[in-house]
């Protein structure tokens, strides 16, 4: 009887790994993506980020200070790929263009003393970027000839739940900017 046990629970302890093998396997299989949904997805990805959004930017607390704006122009775009069944979250990344009233142009430079950007530390925002980075479909909304400021107190200011990096022309009363998620 004392060989049947040790046998007996080598018989269990096998059964129960080749369970979990088939298992895992048949897990895997059942999470790889179908070439129909991830193409649908895709298409569906690829339209959202050529979308220029016009909505105001939600929640307010993220862009502070921009008072009631007459005009936005936005886009998202992920990082990563979202089309995945793979665990884990996908980035954003934003960019936009925000027109100002005149009076909010003037009190957001006063108030995170804004700076010409061309005296800017490059390696001290938060991720590469400026306003020559701006996607194509935002652009036309850019002023011509802008004379960029420049704030770290207005990136690394609360709440900062996205690394944010803005540039004012309060002369012509435009903000743009660059969120990324993390």
């Amino acid at each position: 009887m004392k060989t049947r046990v040790p046998v007996l629970m080598a018989v269990l302890g096998a059964s129960v790994a080749m369970l979990l093998v088939v298992g895992c396997a048949a897990a895997i299989l059942s999470v790889r993506d179908d070439p129909d949904d991830v193409s649908a997805c895709q298409d569906s990805v690829r339209a959202g980020e050529a979308k220029v959004r016009t909505d105001r930017w939600n929640p307010p607390q993220e862009m502070p200070g921009l008072g009631d704006y007459p005009e936005i122009h936005w886009q998202v775009r992920a990082l990563g790929n979202p089309c995945t069944r793979a665990p884990g979250p996908t980035d954003w990344v934003y960019q936009g263009v925000v027109r100002l009233r005149s009076e909010d142009a003037r009190r957001l430079a006063e108030r995170y003393e804004f700076v010409p950007y061309a005296s800017a530390d490059p390696g001290g925002l938060p991720y590469s970027g400026s306003p020559a980075d701006a996607w194509p479909a935002l652009v036309p909304f850019l002023p011509p000839q802008p004379r960029w400021l420049h704030s770290r107190s207005y990136n690394e200011g609360s709440p900062s739940t996205r690394w944010r990096v803005a540039f004012l022309d309060v002369e012509q009363r435009t903000l743009f900017f660059m969120l990324r998620d993390h």
